[in-house]
């Protein structure tokens, strides 16, 4: 059996380890330049949409997908799904449980990243947690200082004015994030609702500070197999 490992996350690096010497094959979509190896036969780039990818699970005599991508890959879950079920493959999200505030933290929730400027007024510094994918979405925040974090170093201007990038290779520590903000004095930040331990670290340093954040809803859930940790996903790969 050829098992299909959607990556791109911390956890599917750790299920990649675990599997390392069985026949799995690794994707990565290519969002990041030069991303650290994994231990795994890797494709990386894309499939070409819901046909390509079709053709490639045929190809490489795929027998099951076990989708390990970020929560808000949405589409890329949607279509592996839909394409699985039509060729009757066994499927699974990996889906790591959401963060959820506690006392001190001060998070409002929206449904779209242009929603912020509705929360946020003119004249803030505003840290963009969120990755350069949804950069487009933040453009009415004229008015404001915006930073936007990424991985790689950018290959062309900010896209809109009053906003610049900050260059950083995960992980941060808390106290370097604190460090960070105030260096920057953020005054609001705006993350996803990713989950897991190793992103954390900002909302504990926003806590902290006393800085508001706000909070990027996650796309809608499908109705296929989900599961929510490496150990779980795993186990589902051993019933096979």
């Amino acid at each position: 059996m050829t098992l299909l490992l959607l990556a791109g996350t911390t956890e599917a690096r750790a299920i990649a380890t675990a599997l390392q010497g069985q026949d799995v094959m690794a994707s990565l979509a290519g969002a990041t330049r030069d991303p650290a190896p994994l231990p795994v036969a890797t494709h990386v780039g894309g499939f070409g949409g819901a046909e390509g990818f079709r053709d490639f699970l045929s190809q490489h005599h795929i027998h099951a997908v076990l989708d390990a991508t970020h929560p808000y890959a949405a589409r890329i879950t949607q279509r592996s799904a839909t394409v699985c079920a039509e060729l009757d493959l066994p499927f699974c999200q990996l889906l790591r449980p959401p963060w959820v505030a506690g006392p001190g933290d001060l998070w409002t929730e929206i449904a779209s990243e242009e929603e912020a400027a509705r929360h946020i007024p003119q004249g803030a510094t505003v840290f963009l947690g969120t990755g350069r994918q949804m950069l487009d979405g933040f453009a009415n925040l004229t008015g404001r200082r915006v930073i936007c974090r990424q991985i790689d170093p950018p290959e062309g201007p900010f896209p809109f004015q009053g906003g610049e990038f900050l260059v950083g290779r995960p992980p941060f520590s808390v106290q370097d994030e604190i460090a960070l903000f105030r260096r920057l004095r953020v005054d609001w930040l705006v993350v996803k609702n990713a989950g897991g331990q190793a992103s954390a670290t900002k909302l504990v340093a926003a806590r902290t500070l006393r800085i508001p954040v706000l909070m990027i809803a996650r796309p809608a859930v499908g109705n296929w197999p989900q599961v929510l940790s490496v150990a779980a996903a795993l186990a589902w790969v051993a019933e096979l």
